[in-house]
């Protein structure tokens, strides 16, 4: 396999932050814990209620809001 094909040695290799989260096949499954945990700070940021039983899928919908509503969006 050469440097070209190796998608870990692109300069810039493509996201999987950028799929959108309607078309994620694993959507449905509970945040992962680093979700959570950074979830968990943006609401304390934001002055927000947290919710511990959000989908991965609706974690990453709240986390871009809520990076937008603290300043952390890039």
């Amino acid at each position: 396999m050469s440097d070209e094909d190796n998608i870990k040695q692109q300069a810039d290799p493509p996201s999987n932050a950028a799929k959108d989260p309607d078309s994620w096949v694993t959507g449905d499954e509970p945040m992962t814990g680093a979700q959570a945990s950074y979830l968990q700070t943006l609401s304390e940021e934001a002055g927000e209620p947290f919710d511990a039983n959000l989908s991965k899928a609706d974690a990453s919908r709240r986390i871009e809001e809520l990076q937008e509503r603290t300043g952390r969006g890039a």
